[in-house]
C-alpha cells in the first residue's frame, strides 16, 4: 500500500491509502475488533468470532484465527504503510533510480528492484519494533474473541498470582521478541550487501 501511494503520489489512490493508514493508527484495537465481529462475523457470517476450533494447522482453526489476526494486522498496517510511502518517495529521488530509468528498464522493475529494495531497510526496523506492540494488543484481541492465547494466559496468571506461569509466559514473549529482531537483522543482510561487508 505504501509503495502504491508513493508511485501514484497525489492521486485519489494515494489519498485513500493514507486515509486508511491514519484510520488504522487512530482507531483503538477494541473498536476494530468489534467492527470486524459486526461486519464479518454477524452480518456476513464469513468467520466464526468466539473461541477456537480444531488445532491450529487445520482449516477450521484458521477460520477461527482469521478475525483476531486481521484485527491485529489492521492496527499494524497504518504505520508500516506510511513509513513505506515516505521511504519509497525518498529513494525515488536518488541517483541510482534515475540511472536505472535512463537505462530503459521498465518502471515496474525500477520500482520493485531498485526503489523498494532500498526503501525497505527503515520499514523492516519499524516492523521489528512494532512486534512488541502486537504482543500488547494480543491481550485485548484474545479477550474480545475469547481466543485462548498467550496474552490472555499471562494476564490470567498475573491476576491469580501464579508466578511460575507468569514468568514462563513473559519468557516466551521475550524470546519471541528476540527472534523477531534476529530475523530483522538477517533481512538487513539480504537487502543490503553492505551490512555483510561486501
Amino acid at each position: 500500500m505504501g509503495t502504491l501511494g508513493a508511485v501514484w503520489r497525489g492521486s485519489f489512490l494515494d489519498r485513500a491509502i493514507m486515509a486508511f493508514s491514519v484510520a488504522g493508527v487512530s482507531l483503538p484495537i477494541f473498536f476494530i475488533c468489534l467492527l470486524l465481529i459486526q461486519l464479518l462475523g454477524v452480518k456476513w457470517q464469513l468467520f466464526p468470532f468466539i473461541g477456537r476450533g480444531d488445532p491450529l494447522w487445520t482449516l477450521e482453526d484458521l477460520r477461527h484465527i482469521a478475525l483476531p489476526a486481521l484485527s491485529l494486522g489492521l492496527i499494524f498496517i497504518g504505520p508500516v504503510a506510511r513509513m513505506t510511502r515516505s521511504s519509497v518517495l525518498e529513494v525515488l529521488k536518488l541517483d541510482h533510480v534515475r540511472t536505472a530509468r535512463s537505462k530503459g528498464l521498465k518502471e515496474r522493475r525500477v520500482i520493485i528492484k531498485h526503489a523498494l529494495r532500498n526503501a525497505l531497510l527503515p520499514v523492516i526496523t519499524r516492523v521489528g519494533l512494532q512486534a512488541g506492540y502486537l504482543l500488547d494488543g494480543a491481550v485485548v484481541t484474545e479477550t474480545i474473541f475469547s481466543y485462548p492465547g498467550i496474552g490472555r494466559l499471562s494476564v490470567g496468571a498475573i491476576l491469580s498470582a501464579d508466578y511460575p506461569l507468569a514468568q514462563g509466559c513473559i519468557l516466551v514473549l521475550a524470546l519471541a521478541f528476540i527472534i523477531i529482531n534476529m530475523i530483522v537483522d538477517m533481512l538487513y543482510a539480504l537487502l543490503d550487501p553492505r551490512v555483510q561487508g561486501k
